[in-house]
């Protein structure tokens, strides 16, 4: 399995409209990031999480042939308003596409963008996703997935564990049930959006602690702002570190 890391920034992206502060004005290209989401490599399968206002532009430079299915979040803008950029990959192969997420989610995804998911032929739209909600682990691709439910602030949101790895953007808290199916991780990447307080994310020091309690092999904090420089990510504890726009894990 390859993770990669399509996009490590918040809603706003960095360099932030109209912001020249250190990070915004930065030549490190690891300070360029993208709005937040991944791609999972199964096999010759590809899974992406999240249609993130950037997605056109991740996949391209990631050269992605295809998306197999997808998983949604939550329905944050950010999050989901690159969805229309997956009908590039329906003209090719003219096949529906697969995306599951909670029942409420998927609900609200689908009242937004209804001519991704009904026959609007007349109109000229044909159907691209099909919608399956989910509660329970399932098997995608040879993979075993787990939905991580999570608070994001008073909003629910969505985590997902794929085999040995996990994924937890935009939360602020997590229930212990949850914290239960996130035992004996080799990869946490985890919502660290700044490191002043936020009351929907973790800042660094609150992802830094659910890190000690769950203690996998390796984490990478993503959904960053322009508080964050990239470089700074030398004083983080050892086996943490800050997520990069097109990092790739192999698992």
């Amino acid at each position: 399995m390859i993770i990669t890391i399509l996009g490590s920034g918040t809603s706003t992206g960095v360099p932030m409209v109209g912001c020249h502060c250190r990070v915004c004005g930065s030549d490190d290209p690891r300070d360029n990031r993208t709005r937040a989401s991944i791609l999972v490599q199964s096999g010759a399968q590809y899974i992406l999480v999240d249609t993130c206002t950037d997605f056109r532009r991740q996949a391209l430079r990631e050269g992605l042939p295809r998306v197999d299915a997808v998983l949604f979040t939550h329905t944050h803008a950010d999050h989901i308003n690159g969805i229309d950029d997956l009908r590039g990959f329906h003209f090719l192969h003219r096949k529906l596409i697969p995306c599951y997420g909670s029942a409420d989610t998927l609900q609200k995804v689908r009242a937004t963008f209804n001519y991704i998911f009904d026959d609007l032929t007349s109109e000229g739209y044909s159907p691209l996703l099909e919608a399956f909600p989910i509660e329970t682990a399932l098997d995608l691709f040879g993979c075993h997935i787990v939905p991580i439910p999570l608070n994001h602030g008073a909003y629910p949101a969505t985590g997902y564990r794929f085999d040995n790895a996990a994924y937890l953007t935009d939360c602020s808290s997590i229930p212990d049930r949850s914290m239960e199916l996130l035992q004996g991780l080799d990869l946490l990447v985890i919502d660290a959006l700044r490191y002043t307080p936020h009351p929907n994310h973790f800042n660094v020091e609150g992802a830094l602690q659910v890190i000690e309690k769950l203690r996998p092999r390796r984490a990478l904090l993503t959904h960053l702002t322009h508080e964050v420089l990239h470089a700074d990510g030398e004083r983080l504890p050892q086996g943490v570190e800050f997520a990069y726009d097109g990092m790739r894990i192999e698992l």
